[in-house]
């Protein structure tokens, strides 16, 4: 399983896009999806992520209120809508399938998703993609 991250780009300061997550193979719908990123010269820092069980959603300290996370089971796709971009959230942008004991859960962390949440809660990430906010 790998999953794809796409709609990066470059936006200006208080901009919005809006980040699409599919796979080949994997029905999204069976296991709670996480976006991460990673700016250059830093560890990959937890964003969001949504159950597959009651489709509960969680953000990071950093970008709540601002980015809402959300899928279509049809499409197959986990979305990540980023409303007011700042200069921060510039990095590359990837979404990981969450598992525990290397199976796919449908349930995000219990504490949530945080900067500091483990990326090993998370795998299959494919490319990411990039999102740069210029001033």
């Amino acid at each position: 399983v790998q999953l794809q991250a796409s709609g990066g780009g470059l936006v200006q300061t208080g901009g919005s896009l809006r980040l699409s997550c599919t796979a080949s193979g994997f029905a999204l719908a069976n296991a709670a999806i996480g976006w991460f990123r990673q700016a250059p010269g830093k560890e990959r820092e937890g964003v969001s992520c949504v159950s597959a069980s009651d489709g509960a959603t969680y953000y990071a300290e950093s970008v709540e209120g601002r980015f809402t996370i959300s899928r279509d089971n049809a499409k197959n796709t986990v979305y990540l809508r980023m409303n007011s971009l700042r200069s921060e959230d510039a990095a590359v942008y990837y979404c990981g399938v969450r598992r525990l004991f290397g199976v796919p859960t449908m349930y995000c962390p219990m504490n949530g998703i945080s900067r500091e949440t483990p990326q090993s809660d998370f795998d299959s990430w494919g490319q990411g993609t990039q999102v740069t906010v210029s001033s």
